[in-house]
């Protein structure tokens, strides 16, 4: 069951008397109805747009610090393999717990850890010289409290919002992170560059505080009635489940694919470098957020579209287009473009990959399943990361770019044609095996 504050009215009379073409334009925008009906769904909105904002701040400080202490974009790319094995030990956990506990609290125990991470930077920028190991294990914590959060808060969403919510919250959440990757980035090079890394941090730890508090007015989410206790046998029926579902299967490796060869954030530092700096660097950060949060605030055509595995096909093609072009060009303002568009049909494919699983899997799965979803689209940017920064190491940071563009498209569409009922999976059709 889901807690719904409000209930649904029937059809609103004054909706159905406005001219076509307004409802068409309305049509066309994203739909905001699950703030207005559910306050435990505002609540979690609220408190974790104000946390990843902060966040997205850390994000942008951590690489660049590392860089500024080793002027190497292969360390920065080695962070991504840090963060990597830190997800991968604490995914399936963190599915697990999911499950099992109530999920609201274990969002606030994670969130916590993460005030007291980014305490651990903050304590380090403030020393003489700063240590590059230090940086490597905060970053390494940080990705290990998130994946334990990650799948207690994606798995909250069903239970905050009825069925027929949930395109249209997963969009509002969507909206809510690319805000905060535009905000957060860009904000971040600016505090760099005014008040030093040391008060940026501060900044995060902030947040976090501001999201405890709110988190606390939240009711409990306790564990279904026939919740199990976290066990690998438990587990390994997430991932069994996973693997029977062609539909799930197709959400995770086509993710994984785009991700792996057209994820160039570990270029960011040497690319804002030629650019100009730290300023340059947020505002490479923030690009593909400006391209996802324009897609989502134009979401509303989403709902129409039932073939979502092709449409998943599609944008993931379409990103690794845009990223090639990135790669390219030199000119700064056709680089931001190229990163808009990437980032603009990233979010597009992010809402279908979100719809498909908060429609199809059964609650007493949600969280285990919400871990495998967890490393389908972390360990793609992660790893990505360390593949675009070894092959730059051997080239250059643009051809890297340039590669990995031409990889994930071609890896598209050999994935197009391998997995033939995740390009034909249709949300009207019934799901044999499914939930």
């Amino acid at each position: 069951m889901t807690d719904v504050d409000e209930p649904r009215a029937g059809p609103d009379p004054v909706a159905l008397a406005e001219p076509t073409g307004r409802r068409g334009l309305r049509s066309l925008t994203i739909d905001i109805s699950p703030l207005r009906r559910h306050r435990d769904f505002r609540l979690l909105f609220a408190g974790q747009a104000i946390t990843f904002l902060g966040s997205m701040i850390t994000y942008v400080a951590i690489p660049y610090q590392v860089y500024r202490l080793t002027g190497s974009s292969f360390v920065v790319g080695m962070l991504g393999l840090v963060e990597f094995a830190c997800m991968l030990s604490m995914a399936f956990l963190g599915g697990a717990l999911a499950d099992s506990v109530d999920r609201r609290r274990m969002v606030q125990a994670t969130e916590l850890a993460l005030l007291l991470t980014s305490g651990l930077l903050l304590a380090n920028a403030l020393v003489p010289e700063p240590s590059v190991a230090v940086l490597f294990v905060a970053a390494g914590l940080a990705t290990l409290f998130d994946s334990l959060q990650r799948p207690s808060l994606d798995a909250l969403l069903p239970r905050l919002v009825p069925k027929e919510d949930v395109l249209a919250a997963g969009a509002l959440n969507a909206m809510r992170g690319t805000a905060g990757m535009i905000a957060g980035p860009a904000l971040g090079g600016l505090l760099i560059s005014t008040i030093g890394l040391a008060s940026t941090y501060a900044v995060d730890i902030g947040t976090f505080a501001v999201s405890l508090a709110i988190l606390a007015r939240m009711k409990a989410v306790p564990p279904p009635p026939d919740a199990e206790r976290p066990s690998l046998r438990g587990i390994a029926d997430g991932v069994r489940f996973a693997r029977s579902q062609p539909h799930l299967m197709g959400t995770y490796l086509v993710d994984i694919n785009a991700m792996f060869f057209g994820m160039p954030n570990a270029l960011f530092p040497a690319i804002a470098a030629s650019y100009g700096g730290a300023e340059v660097l947020g505002l490479l950060y923030a690009a593909p957020a400006v391209g996802a949060f324009l897609a989502t605030l134009s979401s509303g055509w989403t709902g129409r579209i039932h073939r979502q595995g092709l449409a998943v096909l599609w944008a993931a093609a379409a990103w690794g287009v845009a990223i090639g072009l990135f790669g390219l060009v030199s000119s700064l303002p056709l680089a931001l473009l190229f990163l808009g568009l990437a980032g603009a049909a990233d979010m597009i494919s992010g809402i279908f990959r979100m719809t498909i699983w908060n429609t199809t899997i059964p609650d007493h799965l949600r969280g285990r399943l919400a871990g495998i979803e967890l490393i389908s689209y972390s360990s793609g940017p992660t790893l990505g990361n360390v593949e675009a920064g070894a092959v730059a190491a051997l080239t250059s940071a643009r051809m890297s770019v340039g590669i990995g563009g031409v990889l994930c498209v071609a890896g598209t569409l050999a994935l197009a044609v391998a997995l033939p009922e995740f390009r034909r999976y249709d949300n009207r059709a019934p799901m044999p095996g499914g939930s």
